[in-house]
């Protein structure tokens, strides 16, 4: 890999740590420079896989304060996402590629869609959640969810953290930040697990992950800093953009 593919990599790896913090979108910015760069699809989503559990590391590092006495909440969560993304790796490494190229553009538009209707399906969880008591033990219906989104990252991931904060908001009453730090976590034991899988038996560019990682690291340990600077509504609105346009070439690149 050439210094002009690395510095891009690392590049998007800041984007996609930036991403991650701000939407739970870092796949948004990741995946498409890792096809930029020469990697088929499949390579590609795996080396993601592998390179944005730094995404996890920076992320966790800056919500210390939010996830002090989550421990026991923490550890039940990361197991049933973690049994959810192994399922989804399972599921991508028995699928063939060409099948993974027709679900992906739709994977990406769904997240997408999902930062643009963001704020109403808050306000929506946010009411519901209101009507609930405030306990960390997963009940049936919230353990099937969580395993559902823990599968869906380990399978591609775009947009899990989305997911998962909807899920978890409708769980518990407590502060959004609390809600997301454990959000962090959750995803990223489903995103570890298909990581370890795929570091074992897929074709993981080590090159590629490395870069990426490295940025995504900087990246999602600058994240809150620069969404307390900046204005998150347009910034949110030119992802989803961008991800919808993503997802409208990848459509057009797979029916030619």
């Amino acid at each position: 890999m050439g210094i002009d593919s690395a510095a891009l990599l690392v590049s998007a790896g800041v984007a996609s740590g930036l991403a991650g913090s701000i939407a739970g979108l870092a796949s948004l910015f990741s995946y498409p420079a890792l096809l930029a760069v020469g990697l088929p699809p499949v390579a590609a989503n795996v080396t993601n896989t592998v390179a944005l559990f730094s995404n996890t590391v920076g992320t966790a590092a800056g919500s210390r304060a939010e996830l002090r006495g989550q421990r026991d909440r923490l550890l039940r969560l990361g197991v049933i996402a973690a049994l959810g993304g192994a399922v989804g790796a399972a599921l991508l490494l028995g699928t063939p590629s060409s099948a993974f190229e027709t679900v992906v553009p739709w994977l990406i538009a769904l997240g997408s869609v999902l930062i643009l209707v963001r704020d109403p399906l808050r306000r929506l969880v946010a009411s519901r959640s209101r009507s609930l008591a405030n306990t960390a033990r997963p009940t049936l219906p919230l353990a099937c969810a969580v395993l559902l989104v823990g599968l869906y990252g380990g399978y591609f991931g775009a947009a899990s953290g989305v997911l998962m904060l909807a899920v978890l908001s409708l769980s518990a009453t407590e502060p959004l930040p609390v809600t997301n730090a454990v959000k962090n976590i959750a995803t990223g034991a489903a995103n570890v697990t298909a990581a370890v899988a795929y570091v074992a038996v897929a074709p993981v560019n080590w090159a590629a992950a490395v870069s990426l990682g490295l940025g995504a690291l900087l990246g999602s340990w600058l994240g809150p800093l620069v969404v307390r600077r900046l204005p998150e509504t347009p910034l949110r609105i030119a992802i989803a953009l961008g991800g919808l346009g993503l997802a409208i070439s990848l459509w057009h690149q797979a029916s030619s």
